[in-house]
């Protein structure tokens, strides 16, 4: 994946594409802040596992941020963050529908035999393993909150 971002980088400055240059900086400044967080821990540099969840991290700060500004009125910088999510999100893996996400959280919890609410641990672990930067975990949790307590 990293290999992605410097070819993408490459790409945007030759064709002059600023907004993507930038956008794309931000993201290999990101990841080698957590590099060298994950290395002052002595741990390995980032997988690309965990590359997706910075993006998707990334992703929903630049949603949070668009919100704010449409309410404020700032189109200029709703337009701003509406771009730069574009392009996150355009190194991210396709995200999943409503119907696949509630067809994995099914059979996360058939595979984990998750009973009730003490075990959203163990379906959540399992589906972020599985999915992660294709699916909203926010969302999945509340899903996955729902089916355990027997509302779904």
């Amino acid at each position: 994946m990293r290999q992605q971002f410097t070819d993408a980088l490459k790409e945007a400055m030759k064709a002059g594409d600023k907004r993507r240059v930038s956008t794309v900086r931000l993201i290999t400044a990101a990841l080698k802040d957590r590099d060298i967080e994950a290395r002052g821990a002595g741990k390995e540099p980032l997988s690309d596992d965990e590359i997706l969840g910075v993006l998707q991290k990334m992703v929903k700060q630049r949603q949070e941020s668009l919100k704010i500004y449409e309410d404020a009125g700032r189109a200029d910088l709703a337009e701003q963050e509406r771009e730069e999510l574009a392009i996150i999100m355009g190194f991210m893996p396709r995200q999943m529908d409503e119907a696949q996400v509630k067809a994995a959280i099914d059979a996360a919890v058939a595979e984990t035999g998750a009973a009730s609410l003490k075990d959203m641990g163990k379906v959540m672990a399992a589906l972020k393993e599985r999915y992660a930067g294709q699916m909203d975990f926010g969302k999945a949790s509340a899903a996955i909150k729902a089916r355990l307590s027997g509302q779904a």
